[in-house]
């Protein structure tokens, strides 16, 4: 049960969610954007999080799109991630939408919601770190501005006052690439990771992001690097690699340094396997 009040709102278009925002402002009023609900509700009965007014979303046209546009796939951010993975608009994505939560979760969980969670784990962003997407946000004033993916999650950078995430661009090219993904949990599959590993291959290079190991979704430029500079292939050297991770890698009560490490060395093996045989 949610012990306190609040104001409901559900505008029709980004400028009127704006407004919305606004005027709750001047009221001196604590309002959040709302999509698919599930963290908000678990947070508020937890009385971890408390609000004056929920502005629901999933009425601005723009936030509900779901398709191809300028050879783009657009992803609205009140969209679903069951809508997305049954989509399979982008088969990296829907297989890493298939390991987070269980289904009826999955029915209300949306997009926008996963990228922004409190949470650090937030997977659905990895195929979209890989794919160097752009996010479209609404900004206080009613206006929209686009930017890299890249920009929010630089050391874990969130949205500005009054801001919220109307759709995510990925250029189709990256869509059908060889790819893998891996979930690492302690107990089921549908645990928080302790480490997932998601990885692209462009242009016989590989791209890989990390969810779990680090306080927020990362993407291993350093190790793209090293990987870009050798041969295609894996030799072997997975000492050498490991150590173009960065180092701040968690320990906690879910699992220690060590142990994340020797997963992830597993799943960086396991990488290397798929994608070499996906590409003789």
């Amino acid at each position: 049960m949610i012990s306190f009040d609040f104001e409901y709102a559900s505008p029709q278009s980004i400028k009127e969610a704006s407004e919305t925002f606004q005027q709750f402002k001047r009221e001196n009023k604590k309002a959040i954007y709302y999509a698919g609900g599930t963290e908000f509700i678990s947070r508020a009965r937890a009385g971890e999080i408390k609000a004056d007014a929920i502005i629901d979303l999933k009425q601005v046209k723009e936030c509900q799109q779901i398709g191809f546009a300028n050879n783009q796939l657009v992803v609205g951010a009140t969209r679903t991630l069951t809508d997305v993975e049954e989509g399979n608009f982008y088969p990296l994505l829907s297989d890493v939408i298939q390991h987070i939560a269980h289904r009826t979760a999955r029915n209300k969980i949306t997009i926008g919601g996963n990228l922004m969670s409190h949470l650090a784990y937030r997977e659905a962003a990895l195929p979209f770190l890989l794919a160097d997407s752009t996010l479209e946000i609404a900004t206080m004033d009613g206006n929209v501005r686009q930017v890299s993916i890249h920009d929010i999650f630089k050391q874990d950078l969130h949205l500005s006052e009054g801001e919220f995430i109307v759709q995510i661009m990925t250029d189709e090219k990256f869509l059908n690439m060889p790819h893998f993904h891996s979930k690492k949990t302690k107990q089921s599959k549908l645990n928080y990771p302790i480490v997932t590993l998601a990885a692209l291959r462009v242009d016989e290079k590989i791209r890989v992001a990390l969810s779990g190991a680090y306080p927020y979704p990362t993407r291993l430029l350093k190790l793209e690097k090293l990987m870009a500079a050798a041969s295609k292939k894996f030799d072997g050297n997975i000492e050498r690699v490991m150590k173009k991770l960065p180092t701040s890698i968690i320990d906690d009560m879910y699992a220690s340094l060590e142990y994340r490490k020797f997963l992830l060395e597993r799943s960086m093996i396991d990488m290397f396997q798929k994608l070499e045989r996906m590409s003789s």
